[in-house]
């Protein structure tokens, strides 16, 4: 099956943004609960950082289309 390269950009675009989605979500808990675990500083700093990155990608992705 042929896919026109608008069908070939929406799936790259679908699969990312689920990716982003479920790592935002990951790294969102990691921190919200690491406090109450216990888990390093500098652990939750990243897992802070990286959830920031997903949002911005994510924004990036919507801006785009």
């Amino acid at each position: 099956m042929n896919r026109t390269r608008g069908e070939q950009t929406d799936t790259r675009h679908g699969a990312t943004k689920t990716l982003l989605w479920l790592v935002l979500l990951v790294t969102a808990a990691t921190n919200s609960i690491g406090s109450f675990v216990g888990l390093h500083e500098v652990l939750r700093l990243a897992a802070g950082g990286v959830s920031v990155l997903c949002i911005v990608g994510l924004v990036v992705l919507h801006m785009r289309r």
